[in-house]
């Protein structure tokens, strides 16, 4: 838009001036004509040089020198004196008059106004006033036929500077640069605003397909350009269908490499168990065959959980929380297991601290947590739980005095089915967990735009878990 602007602003600068000169000359050809039949009879009678047409023009140019009586304001632009010239020639082309007094008696048979006007043809040209010099003003002459009849007895020419027109043409092209250059600066905004409106929403296209390839949880940007939103229509269903197919793989790939080992457990004591062993030995294996059935069933409902969160792109039921409340539920939820183990939790908060966010799923999160806590720290200890509110995230850290994580699977907890065997000194000890409920708080807090550390304590035993949330998402 810019450069077409400056094209047309610049034809239009250069074309300013043939328009006047051309307009001017068609003037001058009407003036020429009028003023060659005023000046017919006093060619005929002989008196061109005494007679009504040079005292008329005499009294014209005497008059135009007296500013006060000849002050012509023409679109802003005062006219105070007499730019014509007027001279005439016989049928030789010989001067016979001249208002200016400048050529009377010469031959101008060889100017192209009085050549061509003699011979029935128009006549005009435009000629320095200095004669060689290219940077001089220019004069435009135009001559017109007298006649007597249809004979040519001579030809009359007007000469106008064209030094009288700049002001008209400065004027001009002063007004279209104006006018051009506020288009030039309208133009460049309007460009500018659409350029990065439209780039703005490719680069939240390239963001989302950055954030997908780095398997982060992200919804299609929407635009109000059909095309751009089809676009990355586009781009969520091809993500969706990979991700269905890739995670189809990767689902089949690691339920049957964890339920080998349960199922491996039930054949075998299935194998073992018969009618004819003690009671005790029965017992045993049919104990043996309950933990691993159950440990098969929660493997089965945490992979269908998952995987129903991981398809899950965003957020769907929002609701302001007290953040103290929603971990106080939790805990009660565990209290019977605390008690047991003489595991006492312990919540602190600065101040209350309230945020958006979904409630059944992040207090499941919280729930993992402090469950997993549970699981490694000893009897008689407490679980320190920390609720504090920095800028605007909230801030949540589990602090418990379990023996810590080693320094090998620090990398690797978030990891489905990974997991660290349970303390000998739990009610599950040396048993091993899903693996699936740390990469299950993973995916909640990345749903409430957060993040989730953990590490062991330096001071002393025990893990700290830290998870930020924002408070408004």
């Amino acid at each position: 838009m810019g450069l077409a602007a400056w094209f047309v602003l610049n034809v239009f600068v250069d074309e300013v001036k043939p328009g006047v000169r051309q307009a001017m000359e068609d003037a001058l050809v009407d003036t020429a004509n009028v003023l060659a039949e005023l000046a017919t009879d006093d060619i005929k009678n002989g008196t061109i040089q005494t007679g009504n047409f040079a005292q008329s023009l005499a009294h014209y140019q005497a008059r135009s020198r007296q500013s006060n009586q000849n002050n012509a304001n023409i679109w802003g632009i005062n006219k105070q004196t007499a730019d014509y010239r007027v001279y005439i020639t016989d049928a030789k082309g010989m001067v016979i008059y001249d208002s200016a007094n400048l050529a009377l008696g010469q031959d101008y048979s060889r100017w192209n106004d009085v050549y061509l006007t003699l011979r029935g043809k128009y006549g005009a040209r435009s000629s320095l006033v200095v004669p060689n010099d290219e940077n001089s003003d220019t004069i435009m002459y135009v001559a017109a036929p007298i006649k007597v009849g249809h004979q040519i007895i001579g030809s009359l020419t007007v000469a106008k500077p064209n030094r009288a027109l700049l002001p008209f043409i400065e004027r001009a092209q002063q007004k279209i640069i104006r006018w051009g250059a506020l288009l030039l600066v309208l133009s460049l905004i309007i460009g500018t605003l659409f350029t990065w409106r439209f780039t703005r929403k490719i680069n939240q296209l390239r963001d989302y397909a950055m954030r997908v390839s780095q398997g982060q949880k992200a919804t299609p940007p929407t635009s109000s350009n059909d095309e751009l939103t089809e676009l990355a229509l586009a781009m969520q269903t091809m993500r969706v269908e990979l991700d269905g197919k890739q995670h189809v793989q990767d689902s089949i790939q690691h339920l049957t490499h964890e339920l080998k080992s349960p199922m491996t457990a039930i054949q075998g004591a299935l194998e073992l168990i018969s009618p004819n062993m003690p009671a005790d030995a029965q017992a045993h294996f049919l104990a043996q065959i309950k933990v691993q059935s159950t440990r098969v069933q929660n493997i089965i409902q945490n992979m269908l959980g998952l995987a129903a969160l991981e398809h899950q792109q965003q957020l769907t039921h929002l609701t302001h929380i007290n953040l103290a409340d929603l971990i106080r539920t939790q805990m009660a939820h565990l209290a019977e297991k605390s008690t047991a183990r003489n595991v006492q939790f312990q919540l602190t908060e600065e101040h209350a601290v309230s945020l958006r966010a979904e409630a059944f799923l992040l207090g499941q999160a919280i729930y993992n947590v402090l469950d997993n806590a549970l699981d490694f720290s000893p009897e008689n200890s407490h679980i320190q739980i920390h609720i504090s509110q920095q800028q605007h995230q909230a801030h949540i850290r589990i602090q418990d005095q379990g023996t810590g994580i080693p320094d090998y699977a620090l990398t690797k907890i978030f990891d489905k089915f990974y997991s660290l065997p349970r303390p000998q000194n739990a009610p599950n000890g040396g048993q091993k967990s899903t693996g699936l409920g740390l990469n299950f708080v993973q995916e909640v807090i990345k749903l409430h735009l957060g993040e989730i550390h953990i590490e062991n304590n330096s001071a002393s035993q025990g893990v700290t878990v830290s998870i930020l949330l924002p408070l408004n998402i």
